[in-house]
């Protein structure tokens, strides 16, 4: 069976010039260069430690890499609905410097099993829980032949900031350093849940003693400067070291500074400074820069002469959904899933790669490739971070 999701173009777009299709492409052709990834499951524990998916981007070569572990965040939502987190522009980075890059999907998120820990209103045992994935995660990768089990680092955003700030109350041996990134648990419907926020971390910090690194933003919709310059003071004063990157506003929301590009020189410089006060790689090396999988986006109208006779999707609903997708207009995107039997189109919207991609994998239940940006075969792999 064959599912399809079209997001409907907002009204009002003007068509696209060349000059501005060519700059949309020469951005597919950025993200082209993006480490391929592997999407693994790490091996049941028995059934309190079920599967967990991971996405790993790594340098070229064997290795052993120095490992960075990313934690994804909370979408609204069941979290078993949630999509599989890939940070391509973060892991780009990182995969540059010599880095490998693990993605876990914690308990209960996307394709990983069992059932996230709610925990109602217990934010203390929730991050407490969260940091038990995270924990597999790192030994899962520690134990992998290309990784250098005594050089890792662990990231977290909001709620995986939350996970990652647990996890140093009992990490693998070969963690240096803890960031957080806007971590923390927003639960509206908790009484004093702010409060119980702040105790929680303060509590963490009373039994971690690697370093820790902090961004948070004044315009945060999630959590207000009082709240977090409260969990840093707590933290601190409870024994754990931390240090604070206040970046004041970005953007329309703070909450957004480790998944947008332009974040990317806030936070990334300081980070690298931190890294290499710890002796671990902070310089690009061309040994490690992943390579684009096209030498650059082809026009459809060339890579696909025959119109739609070579979509390598066959059936009538894909081939329509196509055609109405070539006329329209602005920024738009197509994907289609690894084994051909689902699409997703999307166009009039902020995010066109990322919306595709979302909605596809969610039709599919498995990965899914861009294949054309605007009027261009791209045929980039996961860009979802666009």
């Amino acid at each position: 069976m064959t599912l399809a999701v079209m997001l409907l173009a907002a009204p009002g777009l003007a068509q696209a010039t060349e000059s501005a299709l060519q700059a949309r492409t020469a951005f597919a052709a950025q993200q082209a260069a993006v480490p391929a990834e592997e999407v693994l499951m790490i091996p049941a524990e028995g059934p309190q430690a079920p599967e967990l998916e991971v996405t790993v981007y790594r340098p070229t070569g064997e290795g052993p890499f120095p490992v960075v572990v990313i934690n994804h965040g909370r979408a609204a939502g069941p979290a078993h609905m949630q999509t599989r987190f890939r940070p391509a522009h973060v892991a780009y980075e990182f995969v540059r410097r010599g880095y490998a890059v693990v993605v876990p999907m914690r308990l209960g998120f996307g394709r990983s099993g069992g059932i996230e820990f709610d925990g109602s209103c217990d934010i203390l045992s929730n991050g407490r829980q969260q940091a038990r994935s995270v924990r597999r995660a790192v030994d899962w990768a520690a134990a992998q032949p290309w990784a250098d089990p005594g050089r890792n680092v662990v990231l977290g955003q909001s709620h995986g900031g939350l996970a990652t700030l647990a996890y140093g109350e009992d990490p693998h041996p070969g963690t240096k350093l803890l960031v957080n990134f806007s971590g923390g648990l927003r639960q509206d419907g908790c009484p004093a849940w702010e409060a119980a926020l702040v105790e929680a971390i303060a509590s963490y910090g009373r039994h971690t003693r690697l370093p820790t690194q902090w961004f948070y933003g004044d315009n945060d919709s999630h959590f207000r400067p009082a709240v977090w310059r409260a969990a840093v003071q707590g933290y601190a004063q409870a024994g754990g070291q931390v240090s604070l990157e206040a970046v004041g506003s970005f953007g329309s929301d703070a909450h957004t500074l480790f998944g947008a590009r332009d974040g990317l020189p806030l936070w990334l410089p300081a980070v690298l400074r931190t890294l290499d006060a710890l002796g671990l790689p902070t310089q690009p090396d061309r040994r490690f820069e992943p390579q684009p999988d096209l030498p650059a986006p082809v026009p459809l109208r060339q890579a696909l002469p025959d119109g739609v006779d070579h979509l390598p999707v066959r059936n009538a609903s894909a081939r329509q959904g196509f055609l109405n997708w070539l006329r329209m207009a602005g920024s738009k995107a197509f994907a289609i899933s690894e084994n051909g039997l689902h699409w997703a189109a999307s166009w009039g919207v902020a995010r066109p790669m990322a919306a595709a991609l979302e909605y596809c994998e969610r039709a599919a239940g498995s990965r899914c490739r861009i294949f054309a940006v605007d009027g261009y075969l791209v045929r980039t792999g996961d860009t979802g971070t666009d």
